[in-house]
């Protein structure tokens, strides 16, 4: 992959598989914008310590090949639940973060990071709402070219989430984007359609998904 002469971040190329390729530093727009770039992304601790990964392997979603179950198609058919992008952001970044008992990296400092991106026109989100009135899922997460970096989200009604993550992919495409990361593969995504890749293979990808102008317009 080729670097940016002034990135601040070691190669990830070099970095570890399953551990930090560095941490500390700042959550700037700037940095933040640097690390996605060169396939890095931030994962917090509850002391406030910023560790930054580029994990191998990635976790990307196809953006024409969601698996989609017959219990969701149900749920996309009967339009209870609607999509918007961009109409609530810090409230889908809020959500995100809330997760009783089970703890978060989505710490405030990361929540106004975020904002700040979001502001700047760079991160975006997918609100999911029960009959137009109730917040009831989301997601949100930084595009940059033709590539969109997945961060998190939550439902708070069954098939909430997923509603948003099929809405994205569909925006996505139909806008032009090429990329769509999901980070660190879990069941879950699996589960969805994500692919496990090698992360020379993503970082070759985003890369070229890099160089394409892609827009994401509410």
């Amino acid at each position: 992959m080729t670097r940016q002469a002034r990135s601040r971040f070691p190669d990830p190329r070099a970095a570890p598989r399953d551990a930090p390729l560095a941490w500390g530093g700042d959550l700037e727009p700037a940095t933040l914008l640097d690390a996605y770039a060169h396939g890095i992304f931030p994962w917090p601790t509850s002391d406030g310590t910023v560790y930054w990964w580029s994990p191998d392997p990635r976790a990307v979603l196809p953006l024409d090949g969601l698996h989609i179950s017959r219990s969701l198609a149900r749920t996309l058919r009967s339009g209870r639940l609607r999509c918007t992008l961009d109409q609530a952001f810090a409230a889908v970044v809020a959500g995100c973060a809330d997760r009783p008992g089970e703890g978060t990296w989505i710490t405030a400092g990361m929540a106004i990071a975020y904002e700040e991106l979001h502001a700047l026109g760079h991160a975006h989100s997918v609100e999911v709402w029960d009959a137009g009135r109730t917040l009831v899922g989301g997601l949100y997460g930084v595009a940059l070219g033709g590539a969109f970096m997945g961060e998190s989200m939550f439902h708070r009604v069954p098939d909430a989430s997923k509603v948003a993550l099929v809405h994205l992919a569909d925006r996505l495409r139909g806008a032009g984007f090429a990329l769509l990361d999901a980070q660190v593969p879990t069941p879950h995504l699996e589960r969805l359609g994500a692919r496990s890749v090698r992360r020379s293979e993503y970082l070759r990808r985003l890369e070229a998904a890099m160089a394409l102008n892609a827009r994401l317009t509410p």
